[in-house]
């Protein structure tokens, strides 16, 4: 059984690439209204053009301190109301932790963990007021175990996993499902760092998905009826060999 998502408004933070551009559209192919967070106006306004008045752009620099506790406030003056909100924006650091920098570091656990946590902390008093909505965060296969060639961005990841986990009980008596999507590798910008020859043997050997596979998840966690909760789901190129 499935419920509409006409009507609703959905909030996607890193909507101007990957996974936030695939869901986007997927979500306005449901018919909903999709408030697009990023901090590269210019691409917002390109694809707000391209598709078209139910795109609605919210420039915010998440990392950002005052811009990101600007986000729900200003996004609510222009929509009225928040009936999804998707954390998806983040960052990645791959190798040795030795071979990172504390301002790398900090950069990614403040875009992957605490601007998460704060969005979530601004729209949780909107939502349980009006007694629904839904949260869902990206979180990653990294989060699930020890990822020992990525440990910084494991540890992010980890971190969201216990976060929403717990969000999720707490939100139960306010009629607000919250929960995460965890992905292998995708096809986008968190990969840039990856060497050329590696994506290459990836993308040939099928051990990456494309972003539009994690959108139709997306649809299918926001689409159950209000008593049923997907609470993770685990999306993984089938030849990905390595959990």
């Amino acid at each position: 059984m499935t419920e509409s998502l006409q009507g609703k408004v959905a909030v996607i933070t890193g909507a101007a690439s990957g996974i936030g551009l695939a869901t986007t559209k997927a979500l306005l192919g449901q018919g909903a209204t999709v408030v697009m967070v990023d901090w590269n106006e210019k691409g917002l306004t390109d694809l707000v053009a391209e598709l078209g008045e139910k795109a609605i752009p919210q420039v915010t620099n998440l990392l950002d301190p005052e811009s990101c506790n600007a986000m729900i406030p200003e996004i609510l003056e222009k929509v009225g109301q928040i009936d999804i909100l998707y954390c998806n924006a983040g960052t990645y650091i791959g190798g040795d932790l030795t071979e990172t920098t504390p301002e790398a570091i900090d950069r990614m656990l403040n875009l992957n963990v605490n601007a998460v946590m704060k969005n979530v902390h601004a729209v949780v008093p909107h939502m349980s007021e009006r007694k629904t909505g839904d949260i869902i965060v990206t979180c990653s296969i990294a989060g699930h175990f020890p990822t020992y060639w990525e440990p910084v961005y494991s540890g992010s990841k980890w971190a969201i996993t216990s976060f929403v986990q717990g969000m999720r009980r707490q939100m139960i008596p306010h009629g607000v499902r919250v929960a995460q999507v965890s992905p292998g590798p995708v096809v986008s910008a968190l990969l840039a760092d990856w060497p050329e020859e590696n994506l290459r043997k990836a993308k040939e050997s099928g051990s990456l998905i494309d972003p539009e596979e994690i959108a139709d998840a997306i649809v299918y966690m926001l689409t159950r009826k209000r008593t049923v909760t997907i609470r993770d789901m685990i999306v993984l190129p089938t030849n990905f060999d390595r959990v």
